[in-house]
């Protein structure tokens, strides 16, 4: 379908972008156009060829170029869907993230969260930050699936799939914005052996940015651990949600992210594994929200009275 091909590569134009921006941030190229938005330097095209600036500026013309693909999409969507589709209301959901996006990227600028700026009040900005573009990304992300998959979702009576999946979900979000934290405290106080580390993450007289680092790899295992046994629990409540390919490619990113998050680690967080390491975790919230999505439109372990129960009013099933 062509539209369901178009919002996924508006998808990875946004991928490419988050990560441009975490390049950003791991090189301190933030302030690379001054004190001014959405001017550089307070030119439309900034005449300094200065590294940061021409990070910083790429960073502003894909963050726009992204704009107007999600309200090309959202347009398409409104044309090519009643007004109850559920792509259409995603795409809409999209659409009002990617402008929420772009105002959170000024407010970086214009408060001067950048930089060397270590407050806690940038490290809170960073992490809302991180929620907001897994919102977005989640959004488009269901904008392709729903655009192929318009089945209603299943509410059975009784059932621990969807409590199951609200965990998940909510875990994902809490490590990703863990991650942020831990990214930031990594860039503004980087270290020169793991040793060196711990012993800055337990220092009372440490950095808050440097105490709070901790938390990320803390909570990585036990989530990792409650998103693969998650999958298993829900295949077992639904059985037909095994048979989305979303199901493997969650517990296959976990052990994914796990393996690069440990490595990250050891080596001190050079760049390109830092790009990795939030690359891999924005597949992983993608695959979680699309197993989801799968998940709950597939028909519930039972009796089949109980399925057809389940089933929703007006589908026609069992008659």
């Amino acid at each position: 379908m062509p539209f369901a091909r178009s919002a996924w590569g508006v998808l990875g134009a946004n991928l490419f972008v988050i990560l441009w921006g975490a390049l950003v941030r791991a090189t301190g190229s933030g302030a690379g156009c001054g004190r001014h938005w959405p001017l550089c330097n307070g030119e439309v095209f900034p005449e300094s060829h200065a590294t940061r600036t021409l990070i910083e500026f790429t960073h502003r013309v894909t963050s726009g170029a992204a704009l107007l693909l999600v309200v090309g999409l959202f347009w398409w969507a409104r044309r090519a869907f009643p007004p109850e589709h559920r792509a259409r209301r995603a795409a809409a959901w999209a659409l009002g993230l990617i402008c929420i996006e772009a105002l959170v990227g000024a407010g970086l600028v214009l408060l001067r969260l950048v930089g060397e700026n270590a407050s806690p009040a940038r490290a809170a900005y960073l992490a809302f930050h991180l929620l907001n573009t897994f919102l977005l990304i989640g959004s488009i992300a269901l904008t392709a699936h729903w655009a192929v998959h318009p089945e209603p979702w299943r509410q059975p009576a009784m059932g621990p799939a969807r409590w199951l999946l609200g965990v998940g979900l909510s875990l994902v979000l809490v490590l990703g914005m863990s991650g942020a934290i831990a990214a930031l405290g990594g860039t503004l106080y980087p270290v020169g052996s793991l040793a060196a580390g711990l012993r800055a993450d337990v220092s009372p007289a440490a950095d808050l940015l440097v105490r709070l680092r901790v938390l990320h790899p803390v909570l990585a295992l036990p989530a990792g651990a409650y998103l693969s046994a998650m999958v298993w629990w829900v295949i077992r409540a639904r059985p037909t949600s095994g048979e989305s390919p979303w199901a493997r490619a969650v517990t296959i990113l976990v052990l994914a992210q796990l393996g690069v998050g440990i490595t990250n680690l050891l080596l001190h967080a050079p760049t390109l594994l830092q790009l990795t390491h939030l690359l891999v975790a924005d597949l992983l919230w993608i695959a979680t929200v699309l197993f989801a999505a799968s998940a709950l439109a597939a028909a519930p372990a039972g009796k089949p009275g109980e399925a057809m129960e389940a089933t929703p009013a007006g589908s026609g099933a069992g008659r």
